[in-house]
């Protein structure tokens, strides 16, 4: 009797156990989610240098100023959001930015006096525009729209000139410099797109891309496999889970078995 009702109770175990492994390994990723107003982790210093050292091209004095031109519209289009907003999400969005490019700011001004590079004072003329089509706004809503659409647009059109200064600079302060830019760019992209009112159909369609075989780094036919796969040439990550939760799933019922015969 006794033993009876250990098998039972290990069965039990033995079933819940299983459960809790396949729900595991079967449930979707989380998806990652912006926190309101927390400030953006400025990436470590591993292997990079803020010295200033190596030639400053044209195209990083271009991106040491337009880091610049960013704060001086989107701070005061956070603050505006806080004031003119009555959609909660949209407010903490504006005073997220408006906080976060205020550090950025500030590490920007640090660059810019390093090198020699002069910056300016005020938004140029097409920030100013959409600062003004924000002071314009009818209604509350009105301006949720035109503030959430302006600054995703904004982001949208600097995130591929990050990675490119990023890639190709020769300075490491203008390095240092866009690796930081590019984690508060990314973490703005996704403040705004928590509003759920972005409109997705007026931004910009990507360029069409290059020829496989044309691009700076190799394409091969195991290497388009691989990353169809998740690295694994030939293997898709949800037959490795189902395979895993069959064996899982054989071995409970062998055991459940074992324990019945005796």
């Amino acid at each position: 009797m006794i033993a009876t009702r250990s098998a039972r109770r290990l069965q039990r175990w033995l079933v819940g156990t299983m459960a809790m492994v396949l729900a595991f390994l079967l449930a979707p990723a989380g998806m990652a989610r912006a926190v309101d107003a927390t400030p953006v982790p400025v990436p470590p210093n591993t292997g990079l240098t803020d010295k200033g050292a190596g030639a400053v091209s044209a195209a990083d004095r271009d991106f040491v100023i337009k880091v610049r031109l960013a704060g001086l519209w989107e701070v005061p289009a956070g603050n505006m959001a806080v004031e003119k907003s009555e959609d909660p999400r949209v407010v903490n969005v504006g005073k997220a930015i408006a906080a976060q490019h205020v550090v950025l700011d500030k590490l920007d001004i640090s660059v810019a006096k390093k090198l020699g590079i002069a910056l300016p004072n005020e938004p140029n003329r097409d920030q100013e525009g959409w600062l003004n089509e924000m002071r314009n706004a009818a209604t509350a809503q009105q301006f949720d729209q035109i503030f959430i659409d302006r600054l995703r647009a904004a982001h949208g059109k600097i995130f591929p000139a990050i990675a490119t200064i990023r890639a190709s600079t020769r300075n490491d302060s203008v390095r240092k410099l866009a690796q930081q830019t590019n984690q508060f760019v990314m973490t703005h992209m996704t403040l705004l797109e928590s509003s759920g009112i972005v409109d997705y159909g007026s931004l910009p369609t990507a360029p069409a891309p290059a020829a496989a075989n044309g691009g700076p780094v190799p394409v091969d036919n195991q290497m388009l496999a691989a990353a169809g796969t998740n690295g694994v040439p030939g293997v898709n990550t949800s037959v490795i889970l189902l395979v895993l939760a069959g064996a899982l799933v054989a071995g409970v019922i062998t055991t459940m078995r074992i324990f019945r015969t005796r």
